[in-house]
């Protein structure tokens, strides 16, 4: 990816779009799957990247199969924390920043075993998207936040839940 995204830097003069990439990375999986001798790769990716057209979030299956998401949670009981996201998925276009790190955190909850919480050793949230500025729009540097730098983000979303009766995965959502 690294090498695709500096010859893209390199002969255009701009990053590759994220759908490219991602399409790229699927179709060398997929080879894999076709010849004799050659063992499909063994995990499923969430790639999220922010482009000239805007955030994304793509759901890679070890096939090789790539589509381009809203919302997405993959891993070991995710289950519940799709259905969150489900549930939830028409607010997203009219929520800020702020709200959209609850509903993800919110998500993350819904994934964890009925006697667990959402602590600073167990939750990390990666944030990218768009920033205004002098009325002009510019693609924000991803940002995780992990440890101690997290902990005012949980506070945050569970305050506004009242203590949370919704339980939190594997999710990543972007901002637009």
């Amino acid at each position: 990816m690294k090498q695709q995204s500096l010859a893209s830097k390199m002969t255009y003069g701009r990053a590759i779009p994220v759908e490219r990439i991602v399409n790229q990375i699927g179709d060398r999986a997929q080879t894999n799957t076709q010849h004799y001798g050659k063992r499909p790769y063994g995990v499923g990716l969430l790639v999220g990247g922010v482009d000239e057209q805007g955030p994304h979030l793509f759901e890679f299956s070890p096939s090789g199969m790539t589509q381009e998401m809203l919302a997405c949670a993959i891993g070991a009981r995710s289950q519940m924390a799709r259905t969150y996201l489900e549930r939830h998925l028409e607010e997203f276009a009219d929520c800020d920043r702020d709200e959209l790190i609850k509903h993800a955190l919110l998500a993350l909850k819904e994934s964890l075993a009925q006697d667990k919480e959402l602590t600073i050793d167990n939750t990390s949230l990666g944030i990218t998207g768009f920033t205004e500025k002098d009325g002009r729009r510019r693609v924000e540097n991803f940002k995780l936040y992990d440890g101690p730098e997290i902990s005012p983000l949980l506070e945050a979303s569970l305050e506004s839940t009242g203590g949370g009766e919704e339980a939190g995965g594997d999710a990543m959502e972007t901002d637009s």
